[in-house]
């Protein structure tokens, strides 16, 4: 179900940027010890500076549901969901904006509906200046063009792509690390992804390399366009892509979503073209979700409000 939003008219162009550039380019990663954030509905357990041969360190807040510990006593295993930007998902108050996908109450929304529907999220979080670096799927370069190409890697990627890294880190290393502590089903048809903006990309991109180990991946807000206006270099390189590397559609989950307000508001012709060739190439409902909200801008007060429709998504049969 959509859910509703106020009309709410499109940022003037330098606000629009200011937003995007605070959504896209996350402040820098506090390494400091901190307790796991408050959780209304579950816990949070927090791994702190998970050490990696890929990437830097960083923490991994981990959400159990309330009936966690009892359930896996008694034999019960836990689908995954791999969210990005983990210090972004529970507790506003510790955010550095101030806001949060309160993902835990998501889930409190879906498990109300479907009590067997066990699942606990894993939250990475983002390395802050490198976030962008992480997070933008290194085999689109070769398709931009060598004008784009060079200073978008220079500038925005600080010399290089680190998201083939980061894939690896989250297969090789998080995830048999989540599998060895907690009661979770380990197999792709109940471990999937869930990330907004640059944590969109990676999400469909981590689903393409490793279409193995992941059944699904839920994108909201997928940042198409690469920069903060239309233009064809990005999209045009994600298609070539996509149309190599997207997984065969059979057995394969795939949420995509935009809003209309702000930054989301500049996706509407990528998100489109994206849109028609995954469905040329096979991708259709139940398991293909390509989802326009209507007043929906781009921040995380917007991805809560629709975090439960992708969770059920996901999680459906699992």
């Amino acid at each position: 179900m959509i859910a509703a939003h106020r009309s709410v008219t499109s940022l003037p162009r330098r606000r629009l940027l200011q937003a995007g550039a605070a959504c896209l380019l996350a402040p820098p990663l506090s390494r400091a010890a901190h307790a796991a954030p408050p959780a209304p509905f579950g816990r949070v357990e927090r791994w702190e500076n998970f050490s990696s041969h890929h990437v830097d360190p960083r923490h991994v807040d981990i959400w159990l549901p309330p009936d966690y510990a009892t359930k896996a006593g008694a034999g019960h295993r836990f689908a995954v969901v791999y969210m990005h930007d983990g210090q972004m998902l529970f507790d506003p108050t510790t955010t550095w904006n101030g806001k949060s996908w309160r993902i835990d109450l998501a889930a409190q929304q879906l498990l109300a509906a479907r009590p067997d529907g066990d699942f606990i999220v894993v939250g990475p979080w983002n390395n802050g200046v490198l976030r962008h670096s992480e997070y933008f799927p290194a085999k689109f370069l070769p398709h931009l063009p060598d004008a784009v190409r060079r200073p978008f890697v220079r500038d925005a990627l600080h010399g290089k792509a680190r998201s083939d890294d980061y894939l690896r880190f989250l297969v090789e290393e998080l995830k048999p690390a989540i599998d060895a502590r907690f009661a979770t089903r380990t197999g792709r048809d109940t471990t999937f992804l869930m990330g907004s903006s640059m944590g969109g990309l990676i999400s469909c991109y981590g689903l393409c390399e490793y279409p193995a180990v992941f059944g699904g991946a839920a994108c909201l807000s997928t940042h198409w366009i690469g920069t903060f206006e239309r233009n064809d270099a990005f999209p045009a390189a994600a298609l070539a892509y996509l149309e190599r590397a997207a997984p065969a559609p059979a057995g394969v989950k795939l949420w995509s979503d935009r809003g209309t307000v702000g930054l989301d508001a500049l996706y509407d012709d990528a998100f489109a073209r994206v849109t028609a060739l995954l469905r040329r190439k096979g991708y259709a409902a139940p398991d293909f979700v390509s989802r326009v909200y209507d007043g929906a801008a781009h921040d995380e007060n917007d991805w809560a409000v629709r975090a439960p429709d992708a969770l059920v998504f996901l999680l459906r049969g699992t």
